[in-house]
């Protein structure tokens, strides 16, 4: 729940609809840190070893796809 423009509680995917914006509110900062890693290793260890970190860290796999093969569709911070 968040609070919307007029001081009402919301619910974050209702926001979103008033908004026109389909993505969703980021929740899970340790989630974001460890895809933040991974990102910024990718120039000295490649994609391969990335993507074992997330798994190891027990990443989901569409998110870790979707961070590392389509970086355009990462959630602003």
């Amino acid at each position: 729940m968040i609070m919307n423009d007029t001081g009402e509680l919301a619910s974050v995917s209702g926001v979103a609809a008033e908004s026109g914006s389909v993505r969703r509110q980021r929740t899970d900062i340790r989630t974001r840190d460890l895809i933040n890693q991974a990102v910024a290793s990718i120039p000295t260890l490649g994609l391969q070893r990335a993507a074992e970190f997330l798994a190891t860290m027990n990443v989901p796999a569409e998110v870790a796809v979707r961070v590392l093969v389509y970086p355009n569709r990462r959630r602003a911070n």
